[in-house]
């Protein structure tokens, strides 16, 4: 069947799909935990006894036991070497399933989401994302005898992915008919905080053949959706199927139940397709039965009045009148070339701030012109950082520069976050992964992220500080935020380090904060290599600067420290200094002097708290 024909067939009636596949495994006893794509090897009994109480029910379309079929997630499971085999035998069941029914059922191969965040959010590239729905489509449609009649894209939250699928098909199967749907949060925002709207827009300007919606909420929720989309793209076919309500789980953690009944559903059947769905079915929590009485109810005499809410498209401005905030401190001082000095001060333990604010005032009096407050250090638990950054500039008087993870963030939070850190005047910001929880106070703490830190230098400077959220909603004002990227002057792979910084300039990067150096002449190399490599540096550099405490240390740095290359002959001066920590402060002067004239300013980080080395160096400075 080709585009044209499917296209044909559901501009003359409603299609209608079958009901869950994962949640009806689960129900009949195939653990959460489990890869429900590989019981397709081991029970394809089950799978096929699915497919054909849904071809009983009613179906016009089955789709084959693979959502989550591809590398990234059967990798999960150990299984990533036999995504060609789950999908082709998940193919294989589902034709056995048809023929012996001997009734003219359409088979679509479902393809769900990779699991993975793309850039520039994530750390997968389109080009390794389009590699993995090639694998996993090819595998559908090549199926022998026969494969898939079309490809249901489904449960997407992001619309990259979405158009990296679509590549991934069309580049195998041109003429292939493909349906696209999204799922969205009970606030009518998809993940990302999509809205329906913008979703009708982009998902028109995709090429494939319907659109629409699956999962989300109930069907209320999904025909209140579908009825946006089809407001915005009124010559589109449109798909809609919907969740069996909000699942809730029995006392004791026990069952997943879902509230819908199938006579509910077959009442929604008649109103999504009276509200302009072409395609219909049931997705988490539904079964058989649900299938069934949207069978009736599309069969049976239409009513003489079916009663739909009222939805009205209000077009809003999603452009945002600019709004001019005076430069920080740090832009004036990178603007006009002045030497920044900044430390690196951490948050209290608990609710008491008078030795942050104390010492802050001693850095400030020693020549600090800038404090960098760190965000939840070496994964132990502290104050939020930005709350200790407003106190730092409300009781002192010094700009900081807040560090912000994106680790143990989601895109929510990030966002949240930034607005709340903007709104108490903090403003400059220094981008970076954040350390893993396992080394720290909680390692069973969550430990995900949503977004890798070139995405989120992208996100501030490209979208916040235009006035848009992620979604490209409005925030009402532009931010003014001056972002810095983590950097190493000397890493053990300088080429890949230089790409990975004109990477993060690209996206908008202001300046660059570097680890600890304890090498000039290969921190001067560094630069050279990236003028070779991509032109003159055209953001600032401030250097990280570490005043060794002792021999200890000094080894412990250089041999458990990622990233930490001390020369043998420092750390000897430093095991056999009479006085450690001023030999400590001598050499953190010496790097300064080697490296003052190709940065812009020093970031220094004091050992063990000791902010009294810190004025010491930059007593040296004076």
């Amino acid at each position: 069947m080709n585009r044209d024909e499917f296209r044909q067939l559901l501009g003359a009636r409603p299609y209608l799909l079958d009901g869950a596949m994962g949640t009806y495994l689960h129900s009949r006893g195939v653990s959460a935990d489990h890869s429900f794509e590989s019981v397709n090897l081991q029970q394809p009994a089950l799978v096929a006894e699915i497919h054909r109480r849904y071809i009983e029910a009613g179906a016009d379309i089955i789709e084959t036991n693979t959502f989550s079929a591809n590398r990234f997630k059967l990798a999960e499971h150990g299984l990533q070497d036999q995504v060609a085999q789950i999908n082709s035998t998940a193919v294989d069941i589902a034709r056995r399933a048809i023929e012996s029914s001997f009734k003219p059922v359409l088979l679509a191969g479902s393809v769900g989401p990779l699991g993975v965040r793309l850039a520039p959010l994530g750390r997968v590239s389109k080009v390794e994302a389009q590699a993995v729905f090639h694998e996993q489509i090819e595998a559908l449609v090549t199926a022998q005898p026969r494969g898939v009649d079309l490809l249901v894209l489904e449960t997407m939250s992001d619309m990259y992915e979405v158009e990296t699928a679509v590549a991934a098909a069309r580049a195998i199967a041109p003429e292939l008919p493909i349906v696209a749907t999204l799922t969205f949060t009970r606030d009518d925002r998809t993940l990302l905080g999509y809205r329906a709207d913008a979703i009708a827009h982009q998902l028109a300007a995709l090429d494939i053949d319907v659109m629409g919606v699956n999962c989300s909420g109930g069907p209320a929720q999904v025909l209140r959706l579908v009825m946006i989309m089809r407001q915005l793209a009124p010559e589109r076919l449109i798909a809609a199927m919907p969740n069996a309500g909000w699942p809730e789980i029995t006392a004791g953690g026990g069952r997943v139940l879902y509230p819908a009944t199938p006579d509910y559903f077959g009442e929604y059947a008649l109103k999504l397709t009276a509200a302009g769905a072409n395609l219909v079915g049931g997705c988490c929590g539904t079964t058989e039965a649900h299938i069934a009485a949207m069978r009736r109810a599309l069969d049976g005499p239409r009513p003489a009045e079916i009663h739909l809410p009222v939805i009205e498209v209000v077009a809003r401005d999603e452009t945002s009148t600019a709004v001019s905030h005076p430069p920080t401190q740090l832009a004036r001082y990178l603007k006009n070339q002045t030497f920044v000095v900044t430390v690196e001060m951490r948050p209290p333990r608990g609710i008491a701030t008078h030795r942050l604010l104390q010492s802050g005032r001693m850095l400030q009096e020693a020549g600090a012109n800038l404090l960098n407050i760190a965000d939840t250090p070496v994964a132990q638990m502290r104050m939020s950082a930005w709350a200790a950054a407003h106190l730092v500039q409300k009781e002192i008087g010094l700009d900081t520069v807040l560090h912000f993870p994106t680790r143990g963030r989601n895109l929510l939070r990030i966002q949240g976050d930034l607005l709340a850190a903007h709104a108490l005047g903090i403003r400059n910001l220094f981008v970076t992964m954040g350390d893993p929880t396992r080394i720290g106070d909680y390692p069973e703490a969550m430990d995900s992220y949503d977004i890798v830190p070139t995405g989120l230098i992208q996100l501030i400077k490209q979208q916040f500080n235009a006035g848009l959220q992620h979604s490209g909603a409005s925030i009402d004002e532009p931010t003014s935020f001056v972002v810095g990227c983590a950097l190493s002057l000397t890493p053990p792979d300088p080429e890949k380090e230089a790409k990975l910084l004109n990477k993060k300039i690209q996206h908008g990067a202001d300046f660059a904060l570097t680890q600890p150096v304890f090498d000039p002449a290969a921190a001067k190399a560094f630069v050279e290599l990236y003028k070779t490599m991509y032109g003159a540096l055209p953001i600032p550099i401030v250097a990280g600067l570490y005043p060794l405490f002792n021999g200890r240390n000094a080894e412990f740095l250089h041999n458990e420290v990622p990233g930490m290359v001390i020369p043998d002959a420092m750390r000897q001066r430093m095991h056999h200094a009479d006085d450690p920590q001023q030999e400590g402060v001598l050499i953190a002067q010496e790097i300064l002097g080697g490296i003052r004239p190709f940065v812009q300013g020093v970031y220094m980080m004091p050992a063990f708290g000791r902010y009294d080395l810190v004025a010491d160096v930059l007593d040296g400075m004076k």
